[in-house]
């Protein structure tokens, strides 16, 4: 597990072990560091002007260790605007092209899928998120080709998402077995999960009218 700067005072109060700290130290203090060091972790500190931000440098960091996969705890919440949407625009790096990422937190989970083009056919990503949950694809750069869906309330079908489309906002899971697949593009996908009454009615095909409670004679 690697911590980019203050994440690691968060990361001792979940209890969780670290093998590596990296950042410019602006949001954790020394003797936490120290701490550290004495209980066998490495402390990679870096100097505050950088090109690169600590959340950035602490990615390409668990990768060099050979990770395949990485999950991005805190990344989506805090005071900074900038962070978050950076911290989103990293899964768009070309130098992360072929890694497998994610941002989490406690309302949804961000994933990136990759077109490969049209001569290879397009790329599959299996949704993650529960049946009722709100799923939204959003283009990244010049948008997308050949997106298509399966198991979502409203379906695409080898369509376009051109950039800065909302079409593909707040659609809706409806089936356990559900993907997305992408021919050209960036897309950023959103899983949410929801407690929208009119949502979930939809997911289950109830009409609404069966989740309105019979009248009640005594009342007439």
């Amino acid at each position: 597990m690697v911590a980019a700067d203050g994440g690691a005072l968060r990361s001792k109060r979940l209890a969780l072990r670290l093998d590596l700290i990296v950042g410019d130290a602006d949001s954790i203090d020394a003797a936490s560091l120290e701490q550290y060091r004495d209980d066998g972790v490495e402390v990679r500190l870096l100097p505050a002007a950088k090109d690169a931000s600590d959340t950035e440098l602490a990615l390409g960091a668990a990768f060099e260790r050979g990770a395949t996969t990485v999950t991005l705890l805190g990344a989506l919440g805090g005071l900074r605007l900038d962070h978050a949407l950076a911290n989103v625009g990293l899964l768009a790096r070309d130098g992360f092209a072929g890694r497998q990422i994610e941002l989490l937190d406690a309302s949804c989970r961000v994933s990136l899928v990759r077109g490969d083009g049209v001569s290879f056919g397009p790329v599959r990503h299996n949704l993650v998120g529960p049946i009722g949950g709100l799923v939204s694809l959003l283009p990244v750069g010049v948008g997308t080709t050949g997106v298509t869906t399966v198991g979502l309330l409203y379906p695409l079908r080898d369509e376009p998402l051109p950039a800065g489309t909302t079409r593909g906002l707040s659609n809706v899971r409806v089936d356990e077995s559900a993907s997305i697949s992408v021919r050209t593009g960036l897309l950023l996908v959103v899983e949410s999960a929801t407690n929208d009454a009119t949502a979930r009615i939809e997911a289950t095909n109830t009409t609404a009218i069966a989740a309105i409670p019979p009248p009640n004679p005594s009342l007439r």
